[in-house]
């Protein structure tokens, strides 16, 4: 590891697991700007990423969940600024000295990108910790712009790195077209990137393994409401999943097609149950269902 750089440290994660390490950098190196895999490849080949201490010197190796991975970011790297703490409304869920959980509304980004650069979850929850000294959110979970919910944040990076390594039972309500069948059921179908258009996600063989289990609480002729529990946790997993099965998620006009009755895709990240990573209390945490997703649930269910 060449000595005298800034450093970057993360532990691998759910989403990370049997991803290439390029793929994985280009995942959570997420400060560095116009990251890519040809850039992550060149530092990999460097020697510039150690994975539990070791030299990592090929882009293609695979990386377990609860490695560490260290990088240590070249001299002409340009960092994305930080965040700025800005004012705006924010849903406790639960927040004690080391975690805060929030009900994220749809159509809030949740980081700071080029084209959302403000107005951003993270920035609201700067603001509402500014006065914490030594605090540094860090996110345990990422939800598309589109998708509202649970959304549980680290407050230092001890904490992050412990709830990496925690099982956490992740379940989501989506209100699909439809009904699947069967009622029961578990979709192992691999995802990967579509090479035709890198924002979209396909079932395609050789993909990163991917699990989701579903479960039919509600149904009419038209529409289901869907419970699903996350096993692995690749992007826009069940999204893609309910489609591949013939179900895809109301509103969704990527995976599926717009729908006039709901202006985005009816997904909610609705519950997350695990043991707290410093107190080891029991906990279960839900984000009550949006009013936008809870009119166009079946007869009116909306539990």
């Amino acid at each position: 590891m060449p000595a005298g750089r800034r450093t970057i440290q993360f532990i691998a994660d759910r989403g990370d697991a049997r991803l290439r390490l390029d793929q994985i950098l280009v995942r959570r190196v997420t400060e560095v700007t116009r990251m890519s895999r040809s850039r992550a490849q060149q530092w990999i080949e460097s020697g510039a990423v150690s994975v539990n201490g070791i030299q990592a010197t090929r882009p293609a190796v695979r990386v377990r969940e609860g490695a560490s991975v260290e990088v240590a970011l070249p001299e002409t790297s340009e960092t994305r600024q930080r965040p700025e703490a800005a004012p705006g409304e924010l849903e406790i869920i639960h927040e004690d000295e080391h975690l805060i959980a929030v009900n994220k509304p749809a159509g809030i980004v949740v980081h700071p990108s080029y084209k959302n650069a403000t107005g951003t979850l993270l920035s609201t929850l700067l603001w509402h910790l500014r006065d914490r000294d030594g605090v540094r959110p860090g996110l345990v979970s990422r939800l598309d712009k589109q998708t509202s919910g649970l959304l549980l944040v680290a407050l230092s990076a001890d904490v992050h790195a412990r709830l990496q390594r925690t099982a956490i039972a992740k379940e989501y309500l989506a209100v699909v077209a439809g009904t699947p069948r069967p009622s029961r059921g578990t979709i192992d179908l691999p995802l990967a990137r579509d090479p035709a258009d890198r924002r979209r996600v396909v079932v395609v063989d050789g993909g990163a393994h991917s699990i989701t289990h579903y479960e039919v609480l509600a149904s009419d002729d038209e529409v289901s409401l869907v419970r699903c529990e996350l096993v692995t946790g690749r992007t826009h997993q069940i999204r893609v999943h309910l489609a591949a099965i013939g179900s895809p998620v109301l509103g969704d006009a990527v995976y599926g097609a717009a729908d006039p009755r709901i202006p985005r895709q009816a997904l909610h990240a609705w519950r997350a149950t695990f043991v707290h990573p410093i107190t080891g209390a029991a906990l279960q945490l839900t984000a009550p269902i949006p009013h936008d997703v809870a009119a166009v649930v079946p007869h009116g269910d909306s539990r």
